[in-house]
């Protein structure tokens, strides 16, 4: 199974949320649009410890869609114990509590509608409750465990 899909391509988020002991994040190439009315996306964790597993227990949180700009930021996501949310990376707050992205390409505060375990992991449905378009630049996508901006001259 890793080796199918180490070849397709994924697109990058980082999702954060605000837990009791401070701001969580964590970098995904899981997420993706289920439906337009009701707004709703998905994406996976593969625990349920740590930032996921605060990001599991939060009631509300973002979703960031980056671009190729940010790939040390999402590295820095990926990596348990690596600096996150300094000043020099750009964050803020959103009025509702949550760590926002204000670079970020699309930004989408978003609400669990469901969890579903799948062996180590969970599946999460959410709500998209409001959208934030960022400035546009060339997408961040994931392959063969490493990060790459499209070439398309249409995202140059």
């Amino acid at each position: 199974m890793k080796s199918a899909f180490r070849g397709h391509p994924a697109g990058v988020a980082i999702i954060t949320a605000m837990s009791a002991s401070g701001p969580v994040g964590l970098t995904a190439s899981s997420v993706a649009s289920v439906a337009v009315d009701p707004a709703a996306i998905v994406f996976s964790v593969t625990r349920a410890t740590g930032s996921a597993g605060a990001i599991l227990a939060a009631d509300s949180f973002v979703v960031h869609l980056i671009d190729d700009e940010h790939s040390a930021l999402a590295q820095s996501f990926a990596v348990s114990g690596a600096e996150r949310f300094t000043p020099e990376q750009g964050w803020s707050v959103l009025p509702t509590g949550e760590p926002y992205l204000p670079a970020a390409r699309v930004a989408l505060r978003c609400r669990p509608i469901q969890t579903v375990p799948v062996g180590s992991s969970t599946v999460v449905i959410a709500e998209v409750v409001e959208v934030a378009e960022g400035r546009a630049g060339r997408p961040l996508v994931y392959v063969d465990r490493r990060f790459h901006a499209l070439s398309h001259d249409r995202f140059a």
